[in-house]
């Protein structure tokens, strides 16, 4: 019987710096959404202004304002979630640096998975974002939300 050698394959991981431009591409994206959104909000603040007095229009644009907080926040969750369960895996910024967000066995991740990973987010940025920073220094190339929700960023898919 000959020997047969088994060559594993080299896994790739995203690095920080991908990373970082793979957040700029989604962060332009979902700006000029939510830019064009606030285009409606002018005629509607004029609109509501004429049959209404100061303070229903001060309270107007406080709803308005909570909406758009409610909408912008809603949305980017909604996109980062709903591409990185998705069958590619990646959001379009993840999709143009080809990379995409698995579990630690390099499988897809579940839209709940997904959803942890997002709102960890916040924990890797709170401290002078030393848990987006980990990325850099750690062997999987993993941030701290990566940890949390057992994720892990691959190149090359």
């Amino acid at each position: 019987m000959a020997n047969v050698a088994v060559i594993a394959p080299t896994v790739h991981y995203g690095g920080f710096w991908r990373r970082f431009l793979a957040l700029i591409i989604d962060s332009i994206i979902l700006s000029a959404v939510f830019w064009a959104l606030t285009l409606f909000l002018p005629p509607l603040v004029i609109i509501h202004s004429f049959s209404s007095s100061a303070d229903e229009g001060l309270n107007f644009i406080a709803n308005l304002t909570t909406l758009g907080t409610i909408v912008s926040f809603g949305g980017s969750w909604l996109y980062f979630a709903l591409l990185e369960s998705s069958a590619r895996g990646a959001t379009v910024g993840k999709m143009a640096l080809s990379m995409r967000v698995t579990d630690l066995n390099g499988q897809r991740i579940s839209f709940m998975r997904a959803t942890g990973r997002y709102f960890a987010k916040f924990l890797s940025g709170l401290i002078l974002s030393i848990g987006y920073i980990m990325v850099a220094f750690t062997a999987r190339k993993q941030g701290l939300h990566d940890m949390i929700a057992g994720t892990l960023v691959m190149r090359g898919g």
